[in-house]
């Protein structure tokens, strides 16, 4: 008998005494000890089944097929933390054969906190390989009904990529329903193209892609089903002999074409509709099952096109979302400037579970004077109330700077008060700097800092140190009151690094952690060039589990500048 090292380690070595065999698991439904009579029965070693899930290592039905966890009145008594026992149920065993048992699963303690369940299991027969299982006859039980419906709303609403839905829709329902499943689909220009023409081989679903591809507009007086699907009306049944006639439409044509590809001699169309709009249809057919559909078959089906219809309405509203993100972003992102003999390099990272912008933005532009401003803040919030905040306030800062020859400090008093009016803007940080050039062709940094992390300066020989000072309240907070400006020499060489929150913060860590994670980095990578350390430092220094945008700004001057 083997056990786990965790917490039942008592439990484990009791049940070795027992004379039947016998499992541990967890809440989780993994194994975590069982006995040698468990071992001998099953044919298996008790390595080989710890850390596994017994219900998907052993639970069969009598042709040797997983059972739905639904379906498992072991797994049941898992969940519930009640006794049950039963028989009538299979194990699979180490060398395939199927053993047929009688069982009984109590809850048991593992530890403080720590439910288990004790499974006590005996022969019940003897085994035997799987039986071949007859052909399907399409008919699905109420249980393998409700089961089926469950799995479908669980499957599809999990994945937000059209594809990957229609794909596991079709896995659904071939070939547990039918030989062949085709998906039509009409964008938002009112196109039809056949998606998807799948049939079962094999055990494997296979695709046929010559029947796929754009199909004729949708017509709208037609009576035959796929047309009448497409435009939303009904589900409908249909043959071969459906399409016998003269084709009132191009569709027609194509779905005629489609019954003597398939060899289909029974087929049922649904609409997929959304409470918006009509998506597509879902045909299921039968080619290799004899029995045809029937009335009765529809409600099943579009019990399912619903389910599918309202994944797929998610997966476009969202992939829609992501494409208005993307565009607002290439528009909202600024072109830096191009200046001789200093290099500039800016990068930004969405949210990963959030729309493609955010509240987190940088800037550079020539100033009327020819010093370079720089800026770089964030707008609460991961969406595009935050991304339209953070364009008006960027735009505001932008005016004043252009318009204003006035010190950092004096620009973002002014925009500090302007942000009473701007809705979308709530609270905001930012570091605001002009870079200029002296007479002696010395280049001084002079900023204000409004509740953001301090700009990072890198020299060419790895020196790193944060520019500290300067620093005041965030926007929002009280904007009347008066806010510092600092100074510092930038040497031939050095590296200024104006970043967001995203690219230090970390859930459960201090900020200082991730502050002298980005300094250790940065000095490391003060010989790259510009492009290459900009890169490297997003990819090193960036926490694994951020979950924030990041913006990233990065100016170098002087003998090296010319190299990146």
């Amino acid at each position: 008998m083997a056990g786990s090292g965790r917490p039942g380690d008592v439990v484990a070595e009791a049940i070795d005494a027992l004379g039947t065999g016998a499992y541990l698991a967890d809440e989780r439904g993994l194994v975590l000890a069982v006995n040698t009579s468990g071992e001998q029965l099953l044919a298996r070693s008790a390595t080989g089944l710890i850390g596994q899930d017994a219900h998907d290592v052993l639970h069969r039905n009598r042709f040797g097929e997983p059972v739905p966890r639904a379906q498992c009145p072991i797994r049941e008594s898992m969940l519930t933390e009640h006794t049950g026992h039963g028989g009538e149920q299979w194990f699979e065993r180490g060398d395939g054969t199927l053993l047929p048992v009688a069982w009984l699963a109590t809850p048991c303690a593992l530890g403080p906190g720590a439910p288990g369940t004790l499974v006590l299991f005996h022969s019940a027969g003897r085994s035997w390989r799987p039986a071949q299982r007859p052909p399907s006859s399409g008919r699905l039980s109420e249980v393998e009904r409700l089961a089926l419906l469950a799995e479908t709303t669980t499957l599809l609403t999990s994945t937000l990529d059209i594809h990957e839905a229609l794909r596991r829709l079709i896995d659904l329902v071939v070939p547990r329903l039918a030989d062949w499943a085709v998906i039509d689909l009409i964008s938002h220009r009112d196109e039809v193209s056949r998606f998807a023409v799948a049939h079962a081989e094999g055990g494997t679903v296979v695709l046929r892609e010559d029947l796929q591809g754009p199909m004729p507009p949708v017509p709208q007086e037609s009576p035959m089903p796929l047309s009448r699907a497409l435009r939303g009306a009904a589900s409908s049944l249909a043959g071969p002999e459906t399409y016998q006639g003269p084709p009132d439409s191009g569709i027609a044509v194509e779905q005629r074409r489609l019954f003597e590809a398939t060899g289909m001699h029974s087929a049922i169309v649904v609409p997929l509709r959304s409470m918006h709009e009509v998506l597509g249809a879902l045909t299921l057919g039968r080619a290799d099952q004899p029995e045809r559909f029937t009335a009765a078959d529809t409600s099943l089906l579009e019990d399912i096109a619903r389910r599918a219809s309202l994944a797929l309405e998610n997966a476009r509203l969202y992939q829609r979302q992501r494409k208005v993100a993307e565009t607002m972003q290439r528009h909202l992102l600024p072109r830096l400037p191009r200046m001789p003999g200093r290099a500039m390099a800016a990068r930004y990272l969405p949210a990963p579970h959030a729309s493609q912008v955010g509240g987190d933005w940088y800037d550079a532009f020539v100033l009327t004077d020819g010093a370079t401003a720089l800026a770089v803040g964030d707008v609460v919030g991961h969406d595009l109330d935050a991304a339209a905040g953070m364009a008006q306030l960027r735009n505001m800062l932008r005016a004043y700077a252009l318009s204003q020859r006035q010190p950092p400090s004096k620009i973002v008093e002014w925009l500090d008060q302007a942000t009473q009016d701007i809705a979308e803007v709530s609270i905001a940080t930012l570091v605001f700097a002009r870079l200029t050039e002296n007479d002696d062709g010395r280049y001084e940094l002079s900023w204000t800092n409004a509740g953001h992390p301090p700009p990072l300066l890198v020299t060419h020989d790895g020196v790193a140190r944060y520019l500290t000072e300067g620093h005041g309240i965030l926007l929002g907070v009280a904007p009347d009151r008066p806010r510092p400006d600092a100074t510092a020499e930038i040497p031939p060489g050095a590296t200024l690094l104006l970043y967001t929150d995203g690219l230090i913060e970390s859930p459960g860590h201090p900020l200082d952690e991730g502050l002298d994670r980005l300094r250790r980095h940065a000095a490391s990578l003060a010989h790259r060039p510009l492009e290459s350390f900009t890169d490297e430092l997003l990819a090193r220094a960036r926490p694994q589990d951020n979950d924030d945008d990041v913006a990233l700004l990065a100016v170098r001057h002087g003998p090296t500048s010319t190299s990146s």
